[in-house]
C-alpha cells in the first residue's frame, strides 16, 4: 500500500471510485475521521458499503436499505474486518463522509478531512487486522498531509455529536495512537491474529 501523491490513489489497495465527491475548496488535507459502518447493520463482508457509495444500492435487498439508498455519501477509505482496503475516493477530492460537522470552531470538516470507514458497529470490536491496516494507513496519511497530527484525527461523533456515535465505544482510541507513536514490529497493538 503506498499513496501516489500526484493522484492521490494508492496503489495496492482495492478502487471503487465514488461519484459522490467533489473538489476541494482550498486543497487543505488537516484531519483525519473515523468512522464505522456495516450494511445491513451488523452484517459484514457483503458489499453492500461499497453500493452505497456508488449508489447501487438495492432497496429490496434489505429492508433498511429504503431509508438509506437516496444518500450521496462516500468516504476516501473501507477498511474490512480483513485489513484489507478499498478507496473510494481520491485524497485530493473531497469525500462526502462527514455531512453537518465542525472541528476546533471550523464547520463543514470535508472541506479539509479525510474519511476512514471501519467495517463494524459501535457495539462490536474492531480485528486487529483492521488496527494495523489503520495504523499503517494513518502513518502514510500523516506522511503525506502533515497537518493531521495525532490531536488532528477524530472519530465522526467528536465532529457531529448530535447525529453520531462513530466509531463507537469499543473503539481502542489508546491502543491506535500508541501505535502511532510507537510502529515498532513487537507493539502489540499492531501483531496480526
Amino acid at each position: 500500500m503506498k499513496l501516489d501523491p500526484v493522484s492521490g490513489w494508492f496503489h495496492g489497495v482495492n478502487h471503487c471510485p465514488s461519484a459522490n465527491c467533489n473538489e476541494r475548496p482550498a486543497g487543505e488535507i488537516s484531519l483525519l475521521v473515523i468512522h464505522n459502518i456495516s450494511l445491513p447493520p451488523g452484517q459484514f463482508g457483503t458489499g453492500r458499503v461499497q453500493a452505497l457509495f456508488q449508489n447501487r444500492l438495492d432497496i429490496d435487498e434489505h429492508p433498511y436499505f429504503a431509508g438509506i439508498a437516496h444518500l450521496r455519501v462516500s468516504a476516501h477509505f473501507l477498511i474490512e474486518r480483513d485489513g484489507s482496503v478499498t478507496q473510494f475516493v481520491s485524497c485530493n477530492d473531497r469525500a462526502w463522509h462527514a455531512g453537518v460537522s465542525q472541528f476546533d470552531g471550523r464547520e463543514g470538516c470535508n472541506d479539509f478531512s479525510l474519511g476512514i470507514e471501519l467495517e463494524g458497529t459501535d457495539f462490536e470490536a474492531f480485528t486487529p487486522a483492521q488496527y494495523v491496516t489503520l495504523g499503517e494507513l494513518t502513518r502514510q496519511l500523516q506522511a503525506a498531509y502533515p497537518a493531521i497530527t495525532v490531536e488532528r484525527i477524530t472519530g465522526h461523533s467528536d465532529i457531529a455529536p448530535e447525529r453520531k456515535t462513530d466509531p463507537g465505544p469499543c473503539f481502542d482510541w489508546h491502543g491506535y495512537r500508541q501505535a502511532l507513536n510507537d510502529p515498532a514490529p513487537d507493539n502489540p497493538a499492531l501483531k496480526k491474529e
